[in-house]
C-alpha cells in the first residue's frame, strides 16, 4: 500500500476515529491521503459529525504520519490494514473489525485455527494446572492459542503453547511499545518469535483500564472459540466470552469449586449454556476438527525404570506434593527426587510450583477442518 500507510496511522491516532468512521472516510474518499487533506466541508459531506471533524482538523497538524510510520519500522514492527490480504480472516468477519493492526511477529494462514484461553489474573493452583494442560495439548495439535498477555491464566496459556512448540497470539490493550505487565517482556519476545503480538492501539498508548474491553473483542474475533478458566463474577474474561457469543463463536468454561470466588463466573457461564470443558480434546470435537492421525498418548505409558514407574503411577493431572509421594511410594526422599528429575527430563511430568507435580501429555494430533 506504500505511503498510504502513513495516513492509516495518522487517523488511528485521532480520538474519535474508530472503525465506523474509517469506513465512512474510505467510502467517501477512496484513499486516506485524500481524506487526511480534506477540508472541513468535505469531511462533513462524508458523513462525519462536527465534533469528529473538529478533532481531525485540530489534531492532524500535530501528527507527523511519516515519522509515525518510521517509528513502527524502527522498532521492528509491521502493520496490517483491513484491505491487506494477510489481515486475519476470522477477525475480518466480525462487526466493525479494527481497521489497522500493529504487529510484532507474524500472523500466518494456519492461525485461523485458533482458540482463545482467558481467565483471572489471580489463578489458583488448579486453574494454573488446567490452563497449562489445555493450552499445551491444543497447541500441540496445531491450534493457535490466543490470549491477552495478562498475569495469571493468560501468561500461563501463552507459555504452555510455546513449550508445546505451537503458535500463540497475544492481543494488547496498549501500544506494542508498552508491554503490560512489564514482567512479561521476555514472554512477549518469545511469543513474537513463535507467533505474533497485535494491537489496534497506536505506539505510545498506555495500558489504561478502558482499553481492555475493546481488546477482548479482538481476542474473541481472532478465535474459533473462547475457553474461560477461572473467572470471578466481574472478570474481564467474561467480557471476552460475551463478545465470543455475539460473534457466533463457541464458548467453553472449565467447571470449578462452587465455594471459590474464582469459579463463580465460569460456573455461571455453564449454567447459561457454555460447553463445560473437562478435557482438551472436547474443544476439537465441538469445533468439528477431524482427527486424521495421532501418536499414542505416551503419557499413559509407564516408564521402563521400576522406581520411575512407581512414582509415575501416583501422578495425575491434579497437582500432588512431593511429601504426599513420599507417603504413597514408601521410598526415600532422595530416590523420589531423583525419579522426578528423570521424569521431568524425559518430558513426562512437570513441576507446577511449591514442589507439586503433574503428569503432562506428549505427542501430537494432525487434523483438518470439515
Amino acid at each position: 500500500m506504500g505511503d498510504d500507510l502513513r495516513y492509516w496511522i495518522g487517523f488511528n491516532r485521532i480520538h474519535g476515529v474508530g472503525a465506523a468512521r474509517f469506513n465512512l472516510l474510505l467510502e467517501a474518499f477512496g484513499d486516506l491521503e485524500y481524506a487526511w487533506k480534506a477540508t472541513a466541508s468535505e469531511l462533513r459531506n462524508a458523513g462525519l459529525g462536527q465534533k469528529t471533524v473538529q478533532s481531525i482538523l485540530s489534531n492532524r497538524d500535530k501528527i507527523d504520519p511519516a515519522r509515525e510510520l518510521d517509528r513502527v519500522y524502527e522498532l521492528g514492527y509491521s502493520l496490517l490494514t483491513i484491505k491487506d490480504r494477510n489481515y486475519p480472516a476470522r477477525l475480518r468477519e466480525i462487526d466493525l473489525p479494527p481497521p489497522l493492526l500493529y504487529q510484532y511477529g507474524e500472523l500466518v494462514d494456519n492461525d485461523r485455527l485458533a482458540a482463545a484461553i482467558v481467565g483471572t489474573r489471580r489463578a489458583t493452583q488448579y486453574g494454573k494446572s488446567v490452563a497449562r494442560e489445555i493450552a499445551y495439548v491444543l497447541a500441540g495439535c496445531g491450534v493457535t492459542i490466543v490470549s491477552g498477555l495478562a498475569r495469571g491464566i493468560d501468561g500461563i496459556a501463552h507459555q504452555a503453547a510455546i513449550d508445546a512448540g505451537g503458535r500463540t497470539i497475544a492481543v494488547l490493550g496498549s501500544g506494542l511499545d508498552k508491554i503490560y505487565p512489564p514482567e512479561h517482556r521476555g514472554l512477549a519476545d518469545q511469543i513474537a518469535a513463535q507467533g505474533s503480538i497485535v494491537s489496534d492501539y497506536a505506539l505510545g498508548t498506555k495500558p489504561e483500564g478502558r482499553n481492555f474491553p475493546p481488546r477482548n473483542r479482538i481476542i474473541s474475533g481472532l478465535s474459533l472459540a473462547v475457553i474461560v478458566i477461572e473467572a470471578g463474577e466481574s472478570s474481564g474474561a467474561l467480557i471476552t466470552a460475551d463478545f465470543s457469543a455475539d460473534q457466533g463463536r463457541d464458548v467453553f468454561a472449565v467447571p470449578g469449586d462452587i465455594y471459590k470466588p474464582s469459579s463463580k463466573g465460569t460456573n455461571r457461564l455453564i449454567q447459561a449454556g457454555a460447553h463445560p470443558l473437562v478435557k482438551p480434546e472436547e474443544v476439537l470435537e465441538v469445533l468439528n476438527l477431524d482427527l486424521v492421525s495421532s501418536q499414542d498418548d505416551v503419557s499413559e505409558q509407564l516408564p521402563e525404570d521400576e522406581v520411575e514407574q512407581k512414582v509415575f503411577k501416583e501422578l495425575s493431572k491434579q497437582p500432588i506434593h512431593v511429601d504426599e509421594l513420599l507417603t504413597r511410594c514408601s521410598l526415600p526422599a532422595s530416590t523420589i527426587n531423583a525419579a522426578l528429575a528423570m521424569l521431568e527430563l524425559k518430558g513426562r511430568v512437570r513441576q507446577v510450583g511449591g514442589m507439586n507435580f503433574v503428569r503432562i501429555r506428549e505427542g501430537q494430533a494432525i487434523y483438518k477442518v470439515d
